[in-house]
């Protein structure tokens, strides 16, 4: 049999749920791995206790015995990162002034991952404050390539469902801390509609940007753990109730899927594997439709208000130099950052404000007239004018570079509609076998 940790989440709860494999088998197949391959990856912050594992493990098996199934996600092992509290165990947010850390509450998405049957195996680590991979501990390694940092700010989440420590992590995304890391890593990244997923429970760093989406190997688990997580939550107030309408019955041949053609030109690094995912649609009977990415609004410089949001998220660790503690000083790093945002008017940013909602008005209307839009991960501004708008999307591997790491594809969507990105998503790996690679060490 396929080594438990080779299956993917939907894999793996086909297994369970048909009793081919027990709950604690599982779980001590992940525990083994996560012990012989982590001192390499740097990937994990902290593991909670066996004993507690292999007991709650114990109990989704008695459950099954019982009659009671949770759902796909019943007895599967997964991980969180760093920024979502949960009571009695260390949220270091990446950052030596956090590293001692108990914030005594549960994140919402912990509360309903417990629910559907989920068993939280640890914390994951992430770039200081996320931002990056490098954080108090080090640097988190990607698998592919030790010779590279796993990218941030997810880099935890990603690097370990890469490294098969789990089936999937739960990362977060204000600028690209989902896409960059899935992308780094060879996995599959769901960075959802803003306000789709509770925050509530998770460190802030930009109220009006800060996104909650799971890391996994495929289109199909993402679906899976974003159906257990969308919601409405009172104790966040920017959650909207919102369905999820995925359905495995839907044609996804009657999408209108369109690319940002400019996006696919000319010769730079790794185009060939982004022109390789339009002819695998073409091939498969979809019609692509070429439109541009033009908007009125420049989206750099609105950025900013991502930098004034974080300066104000941590005041007060400029104020009392507690940024001192940082491992990262340069001038980019976020004690700079945060010092240098303090300058900034609040003209400007109320200016920023308005010209965001702009923006957020001018790519509504041009997702309107698809369902899915196909672009390079990181042409163009699509990535920020994406973040800034609250617009949904899909990073999924589509080969390798030169230097032997992983490139991804990104599917974007319209607000709330996910869905549409699953479905091509699925089709393209359905009809590929860029995931179903492993890292050298994987096989290890």
């Amino acid at each position: 049999m396929t080594d438990i940790t080779d299956f993917n989440a939907s894999e793996l709860s086909a297994r369970i749920h048909q009793r081919q494999v027990s709950c604690v088998d599982v779980m001590n197949a992940y525990l083994q791995r996560i012990e012989k391959l982590n001192p390499t990856y740097n990937a994990i912050v902290n593991i909670a206790p066996t004993e507690k594992l292999l007991a709650q493990s114990i109990e989704c098996d008695k459950e099954l015995a019982a009659g009671k199934y949770r759902g796909p996600l019943h007895g599967i092992p997964y991980g969180i990162k760093d920024l979502f509290a949960v009571p009695d165990t260390r949220t270091t947010w990446g950052a030596t002034p956090y590293k001692d850390q108990v914030i005594n509450e549960t994140a919402t998405i912990v509360t309903k991952l417990e629910e559907a049957g989920g068993v939280l195996v640890g914390k994951f680590t992430l770039g200081a404050l996320a931002m990056g991979d490098v954080w108090y501990g080090g640097v988190t390694k990607n698998p592919w390539n030790l010779k590279q940092g796993a990218s941030g700010s997810s880099a935890g989440s990603a690097s370990a469902v890469s490294a098969g420590l789990v089936p999937f992590a739960i990362g977060t995304e204000t600028l690209g801390s989902i896409v960059s890391p899935s992308t780094r890593n060879g996995v599959t990244g769901l960075r959802p509609t803003f306000g789709r997923i509770s925050r509530h429970g998770a460190m802030a760093l930009s109220w009006s940007m800060d996104k909650v989406g799971p890391i996994s190997r495929s289109a199909l688990d993402n679906a899976i753990v974003l159906a257990v997580l969308n919601g409405s939550d009172t104790k966040d107030p920017a959650t909207i109730p919102a369905a999820f309408n995925y359905s495995v019955k839907k044609d996804v041949k009657k999408l209108k899927v369109g690319y940002f053609s400019s996006f696919f030109e000319g010769n730079r690094a790794g185009i060939e594997n982004d022109r390789a995912v339009l002819e695998l649609l073409k091939n498969q009977g979809i019609t692509l439709h070429p439109v541009e990415l033009k908007t009125s609004i420049n989206a750099a410089p609105l950025v900013s208000m991502l930098l004034v949001e974080g300066a104000a998220a941590f005041d007060e660790l400029t104020r009392f130099d507690l940024d001192d503690q940082m491992v990262a000083q340069h001038k980019s790093a976020w004690p700079n950052v945060f010092r240098a945002a303090r300058f900034i008017p609040a003209v400007e940013y109320i200016q920023m404000s308005r010209q965001r909602s702009v923006l957020i008005e001018e790519m509504h209307a041009l997702m309107k007239e698809y369902d899915v839009i196909i672009t390079p991960s990181f042409a163009g501004q699509q990535l920020q004018i994406t973040n800034l708008t609250g617009h949904p999307a899909l990073c999924l591997p589509n080969g390798f570079g030169a230097n032997g790491s992983p490139t991804s594809i990104t599917l974007l969507a319209n607000l709330f509609e996910e869905e549409k990105l699953i479905m091509v998503g699925r089709l393209i790996q359905e009809n590929s076998d860029w995931q179903a690679k492993r890292p050298p060490l994987f096989a290890k």
